[in-house]
């Protein structure tokens, strides 16, 4: 089946990317023409795991930053290959099996299941061995660092002599050699597993024996070696296993040996009327681990029999089998990021305490009662919101808790707090979604955990997935009832607060509490809400209320009033909210996105997306937050914009399939501390920015990633507007200055 060709720029060059990566301080590039790019045409939509994989590369892009402390560049080598070996089990998987079925119904951007499919493996492979480059690199910059990943012909007769009492204590116990002959069919061998195979002749009569040695997942990948003061030395734990064959096989020698791994399905199917959805989906785990293999890497070199009988009984077709001569799993290199190495770290950094909080002895009801508060995480603690809860479950003027959770923490704290209130005889609703893709085990655990409490655990809709991040606490204030309402872009998961950046908005206003009630009673009851307040929520209405505002932006921009978007997303893919993008373009909107990962716009085309520019930003945080700001005919940044935060990425899943939460802020100072703060921050950012050219690339300016203005250390070093307190705000810096009314 032959390709559709990916359209080429024509007499026009494309912008200087680079040079306009602050898009506060820099003009608009000129727009460009391309071939068949035009309003109607599947070419104005970039692919979506094309785009994906494009993000990936920045991801191992930073593995080569020099700017990045040595120990957290391994560390995005290891994250790169842990997105990529979930890109293949859920995404890849669905379009392989598309084609297998013969499904020819193209994408957005006009592509084929087989033609994102081969031009995937063409990218995926590339990444792959760019992966195995980034290592081999970092490893000569570890070795003088002192941190050394040794093989057996660097271990002396001390280290031997360790090795073999870490084998017969620690290692040997958990093994299970593995003959493959008719008496020993082929094992099933688990997503993600990794395995030794082996070629193996009798000492004593020369008959051949071939086996398997999986690697336990369930022990260090490296085995830790004694070492000088100072240094840090580490062997591979297959090499500890062929060290000790002759314990494993006694009265043979190996004679040729091979690694693989697998990669299986593992995107879940539920039957859609289960009486039982927990028991479903417990079900339904076990068939995850048992998916067909999508793809298969191998040493490269492998024996040609043992590649032969691997292939064939994993039943793996030849353009499914990736050769690597490199380390197989390189997901595991996240071992060696190391605490005790805090020179080859990201510099430690303690989260602030909003100040208001302090001055009410952290009291997080008198708190938000005093005012609305909008924490910026992980610059600002989430341990607030933990104790938003906590203190809800002991105080005995609350009587009942609502709570949305997606992704939460092993030990999560908020899942204890939820408990101990419900055991105190508090009305404990929790919300448990139990298709958070590879949390669903994690998930099912927690609801049985808050059940045996006494908690109501509902599970939400089998075809919608319930991503709104809510809470809500009810208090009992005198004569009157008082609705304390948290929303959030980001999981109720403390550990994920760390590193993801989110926000968390308190709040007492009792419309906010009434929309909060309302969705609660949705999830519960499955009747959709009339009449929300300051809420859009999907799947009923959040797409054509974000399709209207651009609308209106657009009527904005042809009255000649100043028509501004800022938009910072995780992802935006969706067709119809990026058509009204383009619509709003062609008007004269100036519209600025951030956009983390996936993004299916093309911007700076003329005729179609000339006023349209969109960066991405990867650096020492995870970009998570879901942020859109309209001028509201006044322009950005304006005291009159219209301010928005989600938990929704624009994605088909999000607008079309998901319960999800676009919230209206009304507080001035939560608007300012938005526009002004956040999304300038993010627009004028250098470092750790990407800007998007209309051929689908991702430019960056090295000189700048190394000394230009930096969002992430801005916010940490500089507190927040909102939750300042009697601290007052006239120490906080803003990026943009607002507009007036009469400017506007």
């Amino acid at each position: 089946m032959p390709l559709i060709p990916i359209p080429l720029p024509t007499d026009e060059t494309l912008p200087a990317s680079a040079s306009d990566v602050n898009f506060l301080a820099s003009s608009r590039p000129k727009p460009v023409s391309i071939d068949g790019v035009t309003p109607d045409s599947p070419y104005r939509f970039f692919n979506r795991e094309l785009s994906w994989l494009a993000f990936n590369w920045r991801v191992l892009e930073e593995a080569e930053n020099p700017a990045v402390p040595l120990l957290e560049r391994l560390r995005f080598v290891s994250i790169s290959a842990n997105n990529l070996d979930e890109f293949y089990t859920v995404r890849v998987a669905g379009l392989r099996e598309l084609a297998r079925e013969g499904n020819l119904t193209p994408a957005s951007d006009g592509l084929t299941p087989a033609q994102q499919l081969v031009l995937i493996d063409k990218d995926a492979r590339a990444l792959m061995q760019s992966q195995q480059r980034a290592f081999a690199a970092l490893k000569h910059e570890l070795d003088a660092a002192g941190i050394h990943i040794v093989g057996p012909r660097k271990l002396n007769r001390a280290d031997k002599k360790y090795l073999e009492q870490v084998f017969l204590t620690q290692v040997f116990p958990v093994l299970s050699p593995l003959a493959i002959d008719p008496a020993h069919p082929f094992p099933f061998i688990p997503n993600t597993g990794l395995v030794q195979a082996l070629k193996l002749e009798r000492k004593s009569d020369g008959k051949e024996l071939r086996a398997l040695l999986p690697i336990p997942q369930q022990i260090n990948r490296f085995v830790r070696l004694p070492s000088k003061s100072g240094e840090q030395r580490f062997l591979p734990l297959e090499d500890v296993l062929l060290l000790h064959i002759g314990s494993l096989f006694p009265g043979y020698k190996l004679t040729g040996d091979c690694q693989f791994r697998v990669l299986r399905d593992s995107d879940l199917e539920v039957e859609e009327e289960a009486e039982d959805l927990v028991r479903e989906f417990e079900t339904a785990l076990k068939r995850r681990r048992r998916g067909e293999v999508v793809r298969l890497k191998i040493s490269g070199g492998a024996p040609e029999d043992l590649r032969a009988v691997i292939s064939r009984e994993l039943r793996v077709a030849e353009d499914e089998i990736i050769e690597i001569r490199g380390m197989i799993g390189i997901v595991d290199l996240k071992e060696l990021v190391l605490d005790e190495r805090p020179d080859l770290l990201w510099p430690s950094y303690t989260p602030r305490v909003p100040e208001r909080v302090q001055d009410h002895d952290g009291d997080m009801f008198s708190s938000i009662a005093q005012k609305d508060m909008l924490l910026h995480h992980p610059y600002e603690t989430f341990d607030m919101v933990v104790r938003f809860l906590q203190q809800a479950a002991r105080d005995p003027n609350v009587l009942a808790i609502k709570q949305t959770l997606y992704r939460t923490s092993y030990n999560s704290p908020i899942v204890a707090a939820l408990c101990e209130a419900a055991e105190d005889g508090k009305s404990v609703t929790a919300l448990v979604e139990l298709k958070a893709r590879f949390d669903e085990a994690a998930n099912i655990r927690q609801s049985r955990t808050l059940e045996r409490s006494g908690a109501h655990v509902v599970y939400g809709f089998v075809n919608y997935k319930t991503h709104a991040k809510i809470s809500s606490v009810v208090r009992r204030e005198g004569d009157k009832l008082v609705t304390y309402s948290h929303y959030g872009t980001g999981n109720y998961h403390p550990i994920t607060a760390r590193i993801y950046t989110d926000l968390s908005f308190f709040t007492c206003d009792d419309s906010l509490g009434r929309d909060a009630t309302k969705v609660f009673n949705y999830l519960s009851g499955y009747a959709p809400p009339k009449e929300l307040e300051n809420l859009s929520i999907s799947p009923s209405d959040m797409k054509a209320d974000i399709i209207r505002m651009l609308e209106r932006e657009a009527e904005h921009a042809r009255a000649g009033r100043p028509a501004h978007v800022w938009i910072k997303m995780n992802a935006l893919i969706e067709p119809n909210v990026i058509d009204a993008l383009y619509a709003a373009s062609n008007a004269g909107v100036q519209i600025m996105c951030v956009i983390r990962g996936i993004c299916g716009l093309r911007p700076g085309i003329k005729g179609l997306s000339e006023n349209i520019r969109v960066k991405s930003i990867v650096g020492r945080f995870l970009e998570h937050s879901r942020i859109v700001c309209f001028g509201n005919g006044h322009g950005l940044p304006s005291a009159e914009a219209r301010v928005f935060f989600s938990s929704a990425d624009w994605m088909g899943r999000n607008l079309n399939r998901r319960v999800e939460t676009l919230v209206e802020c009304h507080n001035a100072t939560v608007k300012e501390q938005i526009v002004s703060q956040i999304m300038a921050a993010n627009l004028c950012d250098e470092a750790q920015s990407w800007v998007l050219d209309p051929n689908g690339q991702f430019r960056r300016d090295k000189a700048a990633s190394e000394t230009g203005f930096n969002c992430h250390q801005f916010f940490m070093k500089n507190p927040s507007l909102s939750g300042r307190g009697s601290a007052g705000a006239d120490d906080v810096p803003r990026l943009a200055k607002q507009r007036s009314q009469r400017e506007g």
